[in-house]
């Protein structure tokens, strides 16, 4: 199993924004992770301007969105921003998509939200041409009318992934693209819906077996301050949960909010919670590093010591 890091969520100074980004990626990479992943959240910075920050100071690890919502851009103007951003990385870029949630799309942009796995279909059939490189790109559909030629970069194929909760969204994540990044999934909601679904239809479909990119929120603690721990992840992580679609994903596992799916406490408690993820057949997993403490110095410390044990796991998973 790869182990990545999700990092750029951190509120704080933003004119210390994009140097936090360079050293969050510096460390990374020299720690010897496989990944990091930035999410694209509503009211924070472009993810993909932050995977470009990312990768002007990186040279080996992948650097992935997790997730861009399609609908607020057309599938050329995302191309166009995808391939560009995928030549500053010299082709580390993993393509994160989603169809985000009704609460985003509907009531803050003022989008539509109907029928979301249609318009992702639709909307991959000009995404697929477009990043397989220089040329026309030529799609009618029941979404687009595309005759657009693009000419920004050699460097193909960009691989994509779906955040796909659904057995319509996972179908076709496994049909299309190169895996799955998921949230708020257990162990048991991603062995015994979300591989079993997207591994069939990839295999169907003849494509290599699908990642599947488990985004996991992790705290080193005392046995005795795991309690602290999960109440602070249902506290600063608890907004997803309302989401019917992460409701629905949820009803699939055992866990009933993110502190349910925190692994937390000491070293060997944490490993082992990992390994189940792994023996439910994740491919990947993104730690959202959660630290406990009192004032900002606790916060640092437990957040640097989570991290490094972090790194240290990537020998041992």
């Amino acid at each position: 199993m790869r182990v990545g890091m999700m990092v750029g969520p951190e509120r704080g100074r933003y004119a210390a924004k994009v140097d936090r980004l360079r050293a969050d990626g510096r460390w990374a990479e020299d720690a010897g992770l496989a990944s990091v992943w930035i999410p694209q959240i509503p009211d924070d910075f472009d993810a993909l301007t932050a995977v470009a920050v990312v990768a002007a100071d990186t040279t080996r690890i992948e650097i992935g969105t997790a997730v861009v919502p399609i609908q607020p851009r057309h599938p050329i103007a995302l191309a166009q921003h995808v391939l560009s951003v995928q030549a500053v990385c010299d082709g580390r870029l993993a393509l994160g998509l989603g169809v985000s949630h009704h609460w985003v799309i509907d009531t803050m942009l003022g989008l539509p939200y109907e029928r979301p796995a249609s318009t992702m279909r639709a909307y991959l059939d000009v995404l697929d041409q477009a990043l397989r490189g220089n040329g026309n790109v030529d799609v009618e559909n029941e979404v687009f009318r595309v005759h657009n030629p693009l000419d920004i970069t050699d460097i193909a194929p960009t691989p994509v992934l779906l955040a796909a909760l659904g057995p319509v969204m996972l179908r076709l994540a496994g049909e299309r693209t190169d895996g799955t990044i998921l949230w708020m999934a257990d162990e048991r909601a991603i062995g015994s819906h979300v591989v079993p679904t997207i591994t069939h239809a990839a295999e169907a479909a003849g494509r290599p077996a699908p990642r599947v990119v488990a985004g996991i929120p992790v705290c080193l603690c005392g046995d005795d301050e795991v309690d602290v721990a999960e109440a602070r992840a249902n506290r600063i992580l608890a907004e997803a949960e309302m989401s019917p679609n992460y409701q629905r994903l949820l009803e699939h596992g055992d866990a009933r909010n993110v502190g349910d799916i925190l692994a937390a406490g000491s070293e060997a408690t944490i490993e082992q919670r990992l390994r189940s993820f792994a023996d439910a057949g994740v491919t990947d997993i993104s730690v959202r590093v959660m630290p406990i403490g009192q004032g900002r110095d606790e916060l640092v410390a437990s957040y640097q010591r989570t991290r490094a044990f972090v790194a240290a796991l990537t020998e041992r998973l």
